[in-house]
C-alpha cells in the first residue's frame, strides 16, 4: 500500500514542477518543437498579448488577399502552446489558392461577407460549402484547402491552427513559382508547355 501512495505524490509533485509556458526566444535556436524558451525573469504580460490582427491586411496583390499570422515568431507566448491564430482579409474575388499546412489542422470563423471554402481528402473527396458570417469550418491536417471570396463585399475571418507554427505550401506556387524545369511539371501535370510558361510567367518561376 505505501509504494502506490509513494508513487502517486511523486507524481504530483513532478507534475507542479513542469514549466507553465515556453515563451518564445525569437533570439534563441529554432528547431521542429519551436523556440527555446526565454528565461522566465525575462517574461512579461506583453509576451501574452498580440495586437497585430487588429488592422486589415493589405489586399492589393495578385491574390487578392492578405493573411497576417499570430504564430510563435510573431506572437512568442504561443510557442509551446499548441496554438496559434491569423487574420485573414479577402478583398471582391480575392482568393487563397490550394495549399496545406504540414504541421496544423485549421478551424476558421466568417467574421464578416461570404466565403466559399473546402478541402480535399486524401481519397480524392471534395468537401466544400459557402460560409456566411458566424459559420465555421474546420481543414484537417496536410489537407490541400482553399477559400474564395464568394459575395460581392469584402470578407474577413479569423483562422486558428493547432500548433504555433503550422507551416504553408501553397500549390501553385510551388509547381510555378520556383525553378522546377517545365518537362518535369509538363510530365508530371499534363499541362502543355504553353500553360506552363504563362504561369510561370505570373508566378515568377524560371526552368
Amino acid at each position: 500500500m505505501f509504494l502506490p501512495i509513494l508513487f502517486a505524490l511523486s507524481f504530483l509533485f513532478s507534475s507542479s514542477n513542469a514549466a507553465d509556458f515556453c515563451v518564445g526566444d525569437l533570439y534563441g535556436p529554432q528547431g521542429p518543437a519551436g523556440y527555446s524558451c526565454k528565461k522566465e525573469t525575462l517574461v512579461s504580460v506583453n509576451d501574452f498579448v498580440y495586437s497585430g490582427l487588429s488592422a486589415a491586411g493589405n489586399t492589393s496583390n495578385l491574390i487578392k488577399a492578405a493573411v497576417t499570422p499570430a504564430f510563435s515568431a510573431q506572437f512568442p507566448g504561443v510557442n509551446g502552446l499548441g496554438i496559434s491564430l491569423a487574420r485573414l482579409d479577402l478583398a471582391i474575388g480575392g482568393v487563397v489558392p490550394m495549399h496545406t499546412h504540414p504541421g496544423a489542422s485549421e478551424l476558421l470563423l466568417v467574421v464578416q461577407g461570404s466565403i466559399c471554402a473546402g478541402f480535399i481528402s486524401s481519397a480524392n473527396k471534395v468537401y466544400f460549402k459557402s460560409l456566411n458570417k458566424g459559420d465555421i469550418m474546420v481543414f484537417p491536417r496536410g489537407l490541400l484547402h482553399f477559400q474564395i471570396n464568394a459575395g460581392k463585399t469584402p470578407a474577413l475571418a479569423f483562422v486558428s491552427f493547432s500548433d504555433p507554427s503550422p507551416g504553408l505550401q501553397i500549390l501553385d506556387f510551388a509547381l510555378f513559382g520556383d525553378d522546377l524545369p517545365t518537362d518535369i511539371i509538363q510530365e508530371t501535370t499534363f499541362l502543355d508547355v504553353v500553360q506552363i510558361k504563362k504561369l510561370k510567367g505570373v508566378l515568377g518561376g524560371t526552368g
